[in-house]
């Protein structure tokens, strides 16, 4: 190996860190907003790290029914049902289209922002 070659792989090994840590810090962001989330709406923050089970909180925090965990291992059914948790999330933190939107498109953004922000919990509306 010459020397180009040297710097070559160097440079290669220090972009590939760098993504590897802005990686690590995005689903740190995550975890962090969805562990606030769970915590105002009275559930348990440490859900958020369990893999189905933070899913199943989801969908108790969003007013929806717990069968539906069997929805999202359809395929496009889940999308579907993912888009109607995250519209029902955002409407039961008082929060309006932007949010929505928001956590749909940046969930790396908004669950932090709705997490750590001055959303409150209000739970899921009776109907009048």
């Amino acid at each position: 190996m010459n020397n180009s070659d040297n710097s070559a792989a160097a440079g290669m090994a220090i972009g590939a860190i760098v993504c590897i840590v802005a990686y690590l810090a995005v689903i740190v962001l995550v975890i962090a907003g969805l562990w606030k989330v769970f915590t105002k709406a009275g559930k348990p923050g440490w859900a958020a790290i369990i893999p189905i089970y933070n899913a199943i909180v989801l969908l108790q925090v969003a007013g929806k029914p717990i069968w539906w965990i069997i929805l999202y291992f359809i395929p496009f059914v889940n999308v579907v049902v993912a888009i109607m948790v995250i519209v029902a999330l955002s409407r039961n933190f008082g929060r309006g289209v932007g949010t929505t939107l928001g956590l749909i498109f940046l969930p790396m953004v908004f669950l932090p922002i709705l997490g750590f922000g001055d959303a409150q919990y209000v739970g899921t509306p009776t109907p009048a």
